[in-house]
């Protein structure tokens, strides 16, 4: 404690020294540890040990050193948000890969009485090419039965396909979220990342600004590659200098990127459109376990609470993604998100 009171006494006493500059100020408290929350008493028995000189001194610097405080004590804050369970209610989900990923092969009825059954309201349409001729009966059936077509996985260039499907859009007046996917070898050289970037730019922004003139947003989806990082989808929106672009999440594409999730999640916050869920194995991808049930995987708690820290008001996707009836796995997903939100809740 000595030591401390000290160190805090020169620093606040001595503000000729010191050029009495925010930056020092910072620099000095944030090598204290007793600064952060787990120690206020410690920080309250100092405080009362200090002079009432410096006392002065600390609240006639506290306007500007309060503005520099978040970088000295944001990771310690952001990780004691709290969880926000309502993100995982059944409103919020969003059932992804369920079209040609279903070993019992629905049509658009059969699939929204599904989606009924298990309380969805809300689809991620992905597609083949047999499916192209049902597109509209597709859009027609769920809003018969009131399931909102939240996003459509979209080809990669706007091609005939793509026109048909903006144009169904338009007709429909639907406005779900374009997902948009790309590739890219992550050991390219610095020359060839830029004009990478360049080709994907003009690529991704023709499809925004048709996806504009239908009230879509368009969202990135990581698939691999270098498309597939964080980082590189962000240098991308940010050349696009579009608001309609932002980033879809899935964590089945992201088990290398599982020890660097909470860092990720902090940059894709800003541009987070929707997030899909998969049970997290450690190497899942590698042992067989790529896509599993929420709940399933050794790291599934701790991703879950990661995500509910961000307090996101945007979809979350639950996901079949294999060859078994798509109710039988969507089902295990929602027993296991309600079990894990259960344990997390505060």
């Amino acid at each position: 404690m000595k030591k401390e009171r000290n160190e805090v006494e020169n620093v606040f006493t001595n503000p000729l020294k010191h050029n009495c500059r925010c930056e020092k100020l910072l620099k000095s408290v944030q090598s204290l540890p007793w600064l952060f929350p787990h120690c206020f008493q410690r920080y309250r028995e100092l405080m009362k040990s200090l002079s009432r000189t410096v006392c002065l001194a600390i609240l006639a610097t506290t306007a500007s050193f309060a503005a520099l405080l978040p970088q000295a004590i944001g990771q310690e804050t952001a990780l004691k948000q709290p969880f926000h369970p309502e993100m995982f209610n059944d409103q919020n989900l969003v059932a992804w890969c369920i079209v040609p990923f279903d070993s019992q092969k629905r049509n658009p009825e059969q699939r929204a009485q599904m989606l009924d059954q298990l309380g969805i309201k809300k689809l991620a349409y992905d597609y083949r090419a047999e499916h192209v001729a049902s597109f509209e009966e597709e859009i027609t059936t769920m809003k018969k039965h009131g399931i909102e077509m939240t996003a459509w996985w979209f080809p990669t260039v706007l091609n005939d396909e793509a026109k048909l499907i903006l144009s169904l859009i338009k007709k429909h007046q639907i406005h779900p979220q374009l997902w948009v996917t790309g590739g890219g070898d992550p050991a390219m050289n610095q020359e060839q990342t830029k004009a990478f970037i360049e080709s994907e730019v003009k690529r991704i922004r023709e499809i925004a600004l048709a996806a504009q003139e239908a009230g879509c947003k368009v969202a990135l989806y990581n698939h691999g590659g270098w498309y597939g990082e964080p980082d590189n989808q962000i240098r991308l929106i940010q050349a696009i200098d579009l608001p309609n672009v932002g980033i879809v999440y899935n964590l089945h594409h992201a088990h290398h990127q599982l020890d660097q999730l909470e860092s990720n999640l902090k940059k894709i916050r800003p541009f987070l459109l929707a997030i899909n869920l998969n049970g997290m194995e450690t190497k899942g991808d590698q042992v067989g376990k790529k896509i599993l049930p929420i709940g399933q995987g050794d790291r599934d708690k701790e991703v879950l609470k990661l995500i509910g820290q961000l307090d996101f008001k945007g979809p979350v996707g639950i996901l079949n993604h294999t060859d078994l009836d798509a109710m039988t796995r969507l089902k295990e997903n929602l027993d296991g998100l309600k079990q894990l939100t259960q344990e997390l809740k505060p």
